[in-house]
């Protein structure tokens, strides 16, 4: 935020390109292990948390609950332990990075849409579509101003 320290800031943006990174390598495998393994509960969950997000974003929000539940339940609907715990270690570095993207002028909506996309390759068991629509989102996702900008 606007009282942030130029210290935090300054790290903030050194530390982000490897967040994106880790996020890119762990999440585009847990979306097309998911299109193979996921059940009917995790398809709910999907669903109810991009209903979340949905509804946060018609209230002006950014939509950030329904945006970490939706990544979250495609992690559980993959099925792998090890890559679950992984995920699960960079939760605060994520919600960083999730908070960054979802703060860029029209990101919400547009962030909304790629989940669909995903949603529904993960639904329809497609592994390659999913893999490819969740890598296609967390290269949006890493377009961010706070990389753009060049400080002093």
């Amino acid at each position: 935020g606007f009282g942030e320290s130029l210290s935090k800031l300054l790290e903030r943006r050194r530390r982000l390109p490897e967040v994106l990174d880790a996020r890119e390598a762990l999440e585009v495998k847990l979306a097309e292990l998911a299109a193979a393994n996921r059940g009917e509960a995790d398809l709910d969950a999907m669903r109810t948390a991009l209903t979340t997000m949905e509804a946060e974003i018609a209230s002006g929000g950014l939509g950030t609950e329904g945006d970490a539940a939706f990544h979250h339940a495609i992690a559980i609907g993959a099925r792998n332990h090890i890559l679950l715990h992984l995920i699960d270690a960079m939760a605060e570095v994520i919600q960083e990075s999730r908070v960054e993207s979802l703060s860029e002028p029209g990101r919400p909506p547009r962030s909304l849409e790629a989940h669909r996309r995903i949603l529904s390759a993960i639904e329809s068991k497609n592994t390659q579509l999913a893999a490819d629509a969740m890598r296609q989102h967390l290269r949006v996702v890493a377009d961010v101003s706070l990389l753009r900008w060049q400080p002093g």
